[in-house]
């Protein structure tokens, strides 16, 4: 029997959708009064769990579970050693650098040489200006990281932006993109490669169904 993780939060819905249409049914989960984190397909061919977005590669990774779907945001942010097997196509979103409208940047090698940048990306964020080599302080924040530049506690963010309307309604601009990011279909290595459960036959079906778009972006 395999085991899926699936993410709580903006890819959820979707998820379901998508793993029903190859037959396996974690829909119990839609259920507002439920409170289960684990439950098992009506066929007894799999289990789930509903994790933290954030959490679903770890889970994946030490053999928890043999499959996940995880955006690529945190897999960037959290390198874990996973198999990024599909882009699923959905939950469309991109990494931004953004800063107040009213600032002067308008690249993000216009920042200031030591400058304060807050994210909750803060190794995705590290990352994009180490490769720019432009060295700035990375605030960690995990609330909401639009008030970094509001408050004047740094000069941007390194945030997803879906619509841009949270920004905007912030007086924010984006100025740079890091990454595009959408849903991924995610395998422990070692399972998917010894094919356990005939796990690469469950890939393959859920390969098929977003290819005929079973869920849309």
């Amino acid at each position: 029997m395999i085991t899926v993780a699936l993410p709580k939060g903006a890819l959820f819905s979707d998820s379901i959708r998508l793993l029903q249409s190859v037959g396996l049914d974690f829909s119990a989960f839609l259920d507002p009064k439920s409170r289960q984190l684990q439950i098992q397909d009506p066929t007894g061919t799999a289990k789930a769990l509903l994790v933290r977005a954030q959490d679903v590669p770890v889970y994946v990774e030490y053999g928890q579970a043999q499959l996940g779907i995880v955006g690529y945001d945190v897999l960037r942010e959290k390198a874990s050693q996973v198999a990024n097997l599909a882009d699923l196509q959905f939950g469309k979103c991109r990494m931004s650098v953004a800063v107040r409208a009213s600032s002067s940047y308008r690249r993000s090698l216009e920042l200031p040489p030591h400058g304060r940048v807050a994210s909750k990306f803060v190794h995705c964020a590290r990352e994009y200006f180490n490769n720019l080599d432009l060295p700035v302080e990375i605030i960690p924040l995990y609330g909401s990281v639009e008030l970094g530049p509001i408050t004047g506690m740094s000069e941007a963010i390194v945030d997803l932006v879906s619509t841009g309307r949270t920004l905007q309604e912030n007086g924010l601009i984006e100025i740079d993109t890091l990454f595009e990011s959408t849903a991924r279909l995610i395998a422990h290595p070692l399972s998917y490669r010894l094919n356990t459960d005939n796990l690469c036959n469950w890939v393959e079906q859920i390969r098929e169904a977003y290819t005929v778009g079973v869920v849309k972006g």
